[in-house]
């Protein structure tokens, strides 16, 4: 199963190029200014991101919030709300005013809630308004420096001959990487244990001792990790090398054509979040993707900023969820 980005309207760094046209900037800037009544935002607005500090999701909320409060004019301030697989953090967004004043800042895992958990306290996709998709970026195989195998091939390889040997780590069921775990052992033909974890460091500290093999995370927590020798890169889930990391070979370069998957983050309110406060957080976050300094820093990062419609996104949202699930039934896996 490939996984490319389903998407009605422009994404990534091309839909960001495509924004900076004048054009339309000019309509979204006439968007803007129309979206929202002149009252709003009047109080500090807070972000909620459902994970603990340091991984992907928080520093892309981060830039977020920073570019928000700039262009609002009011403080934006990221509020780490852990634990409960990211639905502790989500609660307090679900049970929040539908003011404006309160927002999710995540990552994909967030839509799979129903899929991946026994009994999830709300619906992500009923309890929340989507309002942006703001970024996406493709996730790094990594296993301990002293592995002895080198490519995607060796590893299946030295699986098949010793399976009791290897596992995989996970941030948590759900996620990105979760998900590309299980297309890696359909394509492989393998059931390599996958352990779940609370976060991307917590695993990927398992990893780097060598007390887990294998884990599929997005490339911001883990190319700095690679760079520095704590992990070795295998490959990444990208149809071609990415020019950040160009020494790093695709998937399909080391023996798993097919393994393409991106994590993506967006931010979302709560159910009922009026109309014209959507369109205007969204439209202030599409003019901030498409500011060329953004562009350079998510790039360095390893990440596309993506631009599109609420509309866009809902039904983005829509086409991810019932890929992932089928992917899960295929799999066969059980909520836990």
């Amino acid at each position: 199963m490939r996984r490319r980005d389903i998407l009605a309207g422009a994404t990534g760094l091309a839909g960001a190029t495509g924004l900076a046209g004048a054009t339309g900037l000019a309509s979204l800037r006439q968007a803007r200014a129309q979206a929202a009544p002149a009252a709003w935002p009047q109080h500090p607005i807070r972000m909620v991101i459902p994970y603990t500090p340091g991984g992907a999701t928080d520093a892309m909320a981060r830039l977020a919030a920073q570019k928000l409060a700039e262009r609002l004019g009011v403080n934006v301030t990221p509020e780490n709300r852990a634990g409960g697989n990211g639905t502790v953090g989500g609660m307090a967004v679900v049970q929040a005013p539908a003011d404006g004043t309160t927002l999710l800042f995540t990552a994909s895992i967030h839509v799979m809630a129903r899929q991946v958990m026994r009994a999830p306290p709300y619906d992500p996709l009923t309890d929340f308004t989507p309002v942006a998709r703001v970024g996406r970026g493709p996730l790094l195989l990594v296993a301990p420096p002293r592995l002895a195998q080198n490519t995607i091939a060796e590893v299946v390889a030295a699986a098949r001959r010793e399976p009791a040997k290897w596992t995989f780590a996970t941030s948590s069921l759900g996620s990105a990487g979760h998900l590309a775990t299980l297309e890696f052992n359909r394509l492989a033909g393998l059931d390599i244990p996958i352990a779940p974890y609370r976060g991307s460091a917590p695993g990927l500290a398992d990893v780097a001792a060598g007390n887990i093999q294998l884990m599929l995370d997005p490339i911001l927590a883990t190319l700095p990790l690679a760079r520095g020798g704590q992990v070795k890169a295998l490959a990444i889930t990208t149809a071609q090398r990415s020019a950040i990391a160009p020494d790093i070979p695709t998937a399909a370069e080391v023996g798993m054509p097919g393994l393409e998957f991106a994590s993506w983050y967006g931010i979302w309110g709560p159910r009922g979040l009026p109309a014209p406060i959507v369109a205007r957080i969204n439209a202030e976050m599409r003019l901030a993707m498409a500011e060329p300094a953004v562009v350079r820093r998510l790039t360095e990062l390893g990440f596309e900023p993506v631009a599109e419609s609420p509309e866009d996104f809902t039904r983005f949202i829509a086409a991810d969820v019932a890929q992932n699930a089928a992917l899960l039934r295929a799999a066969n896996f059980q909520p836990e």
